[in-house]
């Protein structure tokens, strides 16, 4: 059976907290719904001081998935490390380990965007040798031992549940994450579809004397909405697409490879792009892909609208997707 992923990151532009309460009590119950009928994962996001309101508290927000569900994985990709003490980050992750028997997957990258390091006065400049420290320190928090952080000795507890540690993935599009990842034995999350780096990674696993893998995305990787009339979809709810795409693109320097980044300034040639796809249950099952990641509430999509793209993925595209 192909992954299948319900993302949220929770933009709503020009929301009111009424709205945007309404919103992060829905995607509550869309996971509980995923989770229900079968739906892998949950992904979620960190970005900060967004004027659409995009997630700033991935790890809060995973915490209330894990109590509405029973089975379904979280995904936190990416939390952007350096911004994040690492030893309430330790026990944070620990807390959402135990809580979830095992559930949460976190992929640490350094993140993008300058503006989100001045909001915490966090030194852009330094952000690899944060990125180092956090790991190294979540590492040994996890064991439960004391050890030396800063210049004094600290323990952090409880240890987690899963074991050694909790899933924690490096990611990144650069040989510096690469090398980060090889160098500590953690596996790696290309942020595209990159298989130089991924050959890059293991050449460094050999390197240091370490085991470790990739978790790396497909050569297609879109972003699904499922509808029973794509034209009228598009006509009705691009805009909701294209607001998404133009943020996360504003964010993106040339040297940044993402598999949802979009070059596309209209409705139209967002559509033709492929990155965004709006498609009927039997074309989305058609497309044959091992990983399908949906996203219903993309951009401030309307809450009714995600419901019915969700319902039809569940119920008229997972069951068939092991035929």
């Amino acid at each position: 059976m192909p992954v299948s992923v319900v993302r949220f990151n929770l933009v709503e532009p020009g929301a009111t907290p009424a709205s945007l309460s309404a919103r992060y009590r829905a995607a509550l119950e869309m996971a509980a719904y995923a989770d229900e009928h079968g739906i892998t994962t949950v992904q979620t996001e960190e970005h900060h001081g967004v004027a659409n309101n995009w997630l700033p508290s991935p790890f809060a927000f995973a915490g209330a998935v894990f109590g509405a569900t029973r089975h379904i994985a979280v995904t936190v990709s990416a939390v952007i490390g350096p911004l994040h003490d690492p030893l309430r980050l330790a026990e944070d992750i620990a807390v959402l380990d135990l809580l979830s028997g095992g559930r949460l997957v976190t992929v640490a990258g350094i993140g993008y965007r300058p503006e989100e390091y001045a909001q915490f006065d966090v030194e852009w400049k330094q952000r690899g040798r944060l990125q180092d420290e956090l790991l190294e320190t979540v590492l040994k928090a996890w064991s439960g031992e004391e050890f030396e952080y800063r210049g004094r000795t600290v323990r952090v507890t409880p240890r987690p549940f899963s074991d050694p540690h909790p899933l924690l993935l490096v990611g990144g599009s650069s040989k510096a994450a690469a090398r980060r990842a090889a160098r500590l034995g953690l596996p790696f999350f290309p942020s595209a579809h990159l298989p130089d780096l991924e050959a890059y990674y293991k050449d460094r696993l050999v390197e240091y004397g370490t085991e470790g893998w990739t978790m790396m995305p497909s050569a297609e990787t879109p972003l699904l909405h499922i509808a029973e009339d794509p034209d009228r979809a598009w006509a009705e709810y691009g805009a909701h697409f294209l607001h998404e795409a133009r943020t996360y693109a504003s964010w993106q320097s040339g040297d940044i490879r993402s598999a949802v980044k979009s070059g596309a300034t209209t409705v139209a040639e967002l559509r033709a792009e492929g990155v965004y796809r709006i498609l009927t249950p039997d074309e989305c099952v058609a497309l044959g892909l091992d990983n399908l990641v949906l996203h219903p509430l993309s951009g401030g999509m309307p809450v009714d609208e995600g419901w019915r793209s969700l319902r039809l993925f569940a119920e008229r595209v997972l069951p068939r997707l092991g035929e």
